[in-house]
């Protein structure tokens, strides 16, 4: 793979399995050092030594990035290990509660927006201003098809957090004109990671409320799913000069750069690849 990112500093949240360890994988074959970021050392040790195995360069820094403290931790570490940040990709997330509302835990249901968006922002506030200072830098936050779904029950935190996630970096972005630094959300498709495990068992266990979500989970099990591959391409063509001018976006990987989608606040727009 060619080394367009020779000399880049790339920083991934989840980045101890699933879609987060592809994209860390996918930036580092090509030539960036990565900070590789999430709360399990063991995974991340296994990413680090996959990424070794390529011949590529990656430190492990253990952090809870859903906390102040956890941030303040993993921003001065890159600072101290690696002198500055100019890609931030965050993919960590949890699906949280598969509950109606009345029957939710308020624990978990908190837990799963400080994980998907607050984390998030803290981690953007982190490095944004070194991005800023050096005139270049690309954020990608994950999202989710449930953003764009028109609303249904059992995963109303899930929803509102990604949601919330598409809002804010919408806003990141409008801040962010005319400094060389973009910002964007991308959804990743149905990939059969832990989340995905979870969903299954969880929509298992409940009624016929749950039958969608009993369907869409024996659909990936039929079909494999999206690889996380497609995820780590759109990322490493947010990552070029060519997508100097995309910000502000949500990007589908069946169409990446060629057909973001237009709006996300019309139906038309929200299932895009449906029948």
């Amino acid at each position: 793979m060619t080394q367009k990112l020779t000399g880049k500093i790339a920083v991934v949240t989840g980045a101890g399995r699933g879609v987060g360890r592809e994209i860390a994988r996918s930036l580092a074959a090509c030539g960036a050092q990565v900070a590789l970021v999430a709360r399990s050392t063991d995974q991340l040790q296994e990413t680090e030594r996959l990424i070794a195995e390529n011949g590529g360069i990656a430190c492990v820094i253990p952090a809870d990035v859903s906390t102040q403290t956890g941030v303040e931790l993993v921003r001065k570490n890159v600072e101290d290990r690696l002198g500055r940040t100019d890609m931030l990709i965050n993919t960590a997330g949890v699906f949280g509660p598969i509950q109606m509302i009345k029957d939710s835990d308020p624990v978990r249901w908190i837990e799963t927006l400080t994980i998907n968006t607050v984390a998030p922002y803290l981690m953007c506030r982190a490095f944004m201003s070194g991005m800023i200072e050096a005139g270049w830098g690309r954020i990608v936050n994950v999202t989710s098809a449930a953003a764009l779904h028109p609303p249904g029950p059992l995963n109303s935190a899930y929803g509102t957090s990604k949601v919330a996630l598409n809002q804010f970096t919408r806003h990141l972005a409008a801040e962010l004109i005319n400094t060389g630094v973009t910002a964007n959300v991308i959804h990743p498709g149905d990939v059969k990671t832990d989340m995905w495990a979870a969903i299954r068992d969880g929509a298992n266990l409940l009624g016929p409320e749950a039958d969608g979500y009993r369907a869409w989970v024996q659909r990936v099990d039929e079909t494999g799913g999206d690889p996380p591959g497609k995820a780590a391409d759109l990322i490493l063509k947010l990552m070029g000069e060519e997508s100097a001018e995309v910000s502000g976006r949500f990007l589908w990987i069946e169409d990446g750069l060629q057909a973001p989608i237009a709006s996300w606040d019309t139906a038309s727009d929200a299932q895009p690849g449906d029948d």
